[in-house]
């Protein structure tokens, strides 16, 4: 850096220029537009590593395979996608999240780094659970809101949180740290987390001083299959019946799938989905996080960057799954249906994500939060990480002991799944 920088904190994405933000949340994509090259042959060009054998997964608290973290372009941390929460009224002051974005600038104003942060009214929309801290704390007569978010909301995908650009490197790092820690304190904040980092900056944090915690989720991995055929051949014999059964069962009574991605998009689409969004939402968890708006911007945004599996059923659409498409993987968000069907869910969620991701030579399927039942259906334990910081040191001192008794048992389920797994022995 040539110039001495300086912190700044945004309430607002719009007040940040998306390009410069984006250079410094995907500083090593190609795709600087937004848009995956137009054919899946050139996809497989762009991932082709995905086609060398994963690394044999001795240690259950490490990455599976190193490859895993190289992933070019992030959906989630671009600046289309964020600002899209906080325009459609998802994340707001009103919702119980107030932008903190902090900045590293340079002299002129120039971005150089930055954190998408949130101050923090509730821990709803996180999916790294800290309720029994602020209960305890509470309780013992401490304020645990505001807290300072670092995260994807409503979003437990895993991912860059500290965006430094090509031009900061490890200043710009240390920088967005201290500014975390000093927007903590200026704003009243009990206490800064940052979840799902990547392990690199998992591990930096930790020296840094942050407490450590671990999680688990469930992945694909696609060692370069050529079909789903392929895949389940994998699978012990069992398994393979189970799960091609499951795909009968779900298409039967005429449900038919389909893949809608890019322009083919529309708002008909977006309706029918917010649909199964809110059926779901309203069931299972009380109150949907996501407004019907940010759809619309999500596919106005990042259309290409979409997948939408849909059923149908009788000339009309009965459920679907939202994803959104990396470099080297596939994410899976949301699901809903509005009709019964055994197997549906397994069907759009997980065997045409394996499907889409094989089609288009991407490394893995990350099928969203918690599930042991992925485990059977192909998907393979994998931690995920999260680092924390405290302002009273009694909640530090309670917390730390906590999580060294979490992290062994994490490891050690982990490692336990590991004897479930779907496919073939030896």
């Amino acid at each position: 850096m040539t110039s001495k920088p300086c912190l700044r904190i945004a309430p607002k994405l719009t007040s940040i220029d998306p390009a410069a933000w984006d250079a410094c949340a995907n500083p090593e994509s190609s795709n600087v537009d937004n848009r995956l090259p137009v054919n899946s042959e050139s996809v497989r060009e762009a991932s082709e590593s995905a086609n060398a054998p994963l690394a044999h997964h001795v240690d259950p608290m490490e990455p599976i395979d190193s490859r895993l973290e190289q992933e070019p372009f992030n959906p989630f941390i671009t600046h289309a996608f964020l600002s899209s929460l906080e325009e459609s009224g998802s994340a707001t002051p009103k919702t119980g999240w107030s932008g903190a974005h902090v900045l590293v600038e340079d002299a002129d104003g120039r971005l150089l780094a930055a954190a998408p942060a949130w101050l923090k009214s509730h821990s709803q929309g996180e999916y790294v659970f800290d309720h029994a801290w602020a209960d305890a704390y509470e309780r013992a007569g401490g304020a645990y809101y505001p807290k300072l978010q670092v995260c994807v909301p409503f979003t437990p995908v895993a991912g860059r949180r500290l965006l430094v650009g090509p031009d900061a490197g490890e200043t710009g790092r240390e920088m967005l740290v201290q500014g975390l820690r000093a927007a903590m304190r200026q704003t009243g904040a009990s206490s800064l987390h940052i979840t799902f980092p990547t392990r690199d900056e998992w591990a930096a944090l930790g020296q840094d001083g942050l407490l450590q915690r671990t999680g688990q989720q469930f992945h694909f991995f696609n060692p370069g299959y050529g079909s789903f055929e392929e895949f389940l051949g994998d699978l012990s014999s069992r398994k393979r019946k189970a799960i091609r059964k499951e795909r009968t069962t779900a298409l039967a009574g005429g449900v038919e799938m389909e893949w809608v991605t890019g322009s083919d998009l529309t708002e008909a689409h977006w309706d029918a989905f917010f649909r199964f969004y809110m059926d779901t939402g309203s069931r299972k968890w009380g109150r949907p996080y996501l407004t019907r708006a940010f759809f619309s911007l999500l596919g106005e945004r990042l259309s290409d960057r979409v997948l939408l599996v849909m059923a149908r059923r009788a000339g009309r659409y009965v459920g679907g799954a939202l994803n959104l498409i990396g470099d080297h993987a596939l994410y899976g968000r949301n699901w809903g249906a509005i009709e019964e069907h055994p197997c549906l869910h397994f069907e759009a969620c997980y065997y045409q994500a394996i499907d889409f991701a094989i089609a288009r030579g991407l490394k893995r399927v990350e099928a969203g939060a918690q599930g042991e039942h992925k485990l059977s259906r192909g998907y393979r334990p994998v931690p995920t990480y999260s680092a924390h910081d405290f302002v009273d040191i009694r909640l530090t001192r309670a917390v730390a002991d906590y999580l060294a008794h979490e992290r062994r048992q994490v490891a050690a389920t982990i490692e336990a799944y590991g004897d479930f797994t779907p496919f073939r022995k030896g």
